[in-house]
């Protein structure tokens, strides 16, 4: 069954280094299988759309399933005193489309993909959605041929560790707090508007680099009570949004930072 696949052709490869599972693969077609895209089938051998194995699809099935459940497991686990609601919550931020896109364009898995010739050139490398899918299709080869100790040392080491920081915020602050995960723009307004402090605003303060490996700095400002501003943070990038997300994420983190200092300075004094 895992060879099937094949019938798509070798054309749409990359050379690049070996994509960062850390895991041999006892069966390397299902690697290969989990990193084909439809497309490449498609304009290979159209006759090979009827297999399932012709593409990674029926992986993200299998792929979908594997981390619903590693991640389930894993936050009862870390957080035995949340409530199933909070639980909930993190699990699917963790599990969203949006976050295992970013997931999968941070270990760099668009380069590995195997791609129609039309969706490389209108950028599926790039593509959110596609690298989610190509995510969880790896989820799934890593799963069938190293069991589920094999996907869930993955799962854990880029999906959830990473964003254990996160997940304790979104649990300290539940009350200001209901974006997703990693999300921490939508997280930072949300805390500012809760606590009155208005609106932020994202300035690029610098960027360098040529063309293809641009890096961009920027600095996340909140107006003051002299009718001037005030800078929270400052991150950089390669892209404008990720700079952004960044300086949102070590403002909040800021701010809850001075809450709680506050919080504690008043209850020395009241007692």
């Amino acid at each position: 069954m895992t060879t099937r696949h094949k019938k798509a052709g070798q054309s749409g490869n990359r050379e690049s280094s070996a994509p960062p599972f850390d895991h041999p693969f006892q069966q390397p077609d299902l690697l290969t299988w989990a990193l084909t895209h439809r497309s490449l089938a498609y304009e290979t051998n159209p006759e090979s759309l009827p297999d399932p194995a012709a593409d990674n699809e029926q992986l993200e099935f299998v792929g979908d399933a594997v981390l619903g459940l590693v991640v389930a497991e894993a936050l009862f686990r870390r957080f035995p005193n949340s409530r199933e609601g909070e639980l909930t919550r993190l699990r699917s931020s963790l599990v969203s489309r949006r976050h295992l896109g970013e997931v999968a364009s941070r270990i760099d898995l668009g380069s590995h993909l195997r791609l129609g010739r039309g969706e490389e050139q209108s950028g599926g490398r790039r593509k959110p959605a596609l690298l989610a899918n190509a995510l969880e299709a790896v989820i799934a080869a890593l799963y069938l041929d190293g069991g589920l100790d094999a996907a869930r040392a993955f799962i854990e080491k880029h999906i959830i560790e990473p964003t254990l920081p996160d997940l304790h915020v979104a649990l300290q602050a539940a009350d200001t707090f209901s974006g997703a995960i990693g999300d921490h723009k939508s997280a930072l307004q949300e805390h500012l508007q809760a606590t009155g402090a208005g609106q932020p605003h994202y300035v690029l303060t610098d960027q360098s680099g040529p063309d293809h490996q641009k890096r961009f700095r920027v600095e996340v400002r909140i107006a003051d009570k002299t009718g001037g501003s005030r800078a929270l943070a400052e991150s950089e990038g390669t892209t404008k949004k990720q700079a952004q997300q960044d300086a949102a994420r070590l403002a909040f983190q800021r701010l809850l930072s001075e809450s709680q200092g506050s919080d504690i300075a008043a209850a020395e004094v009241t007692e």
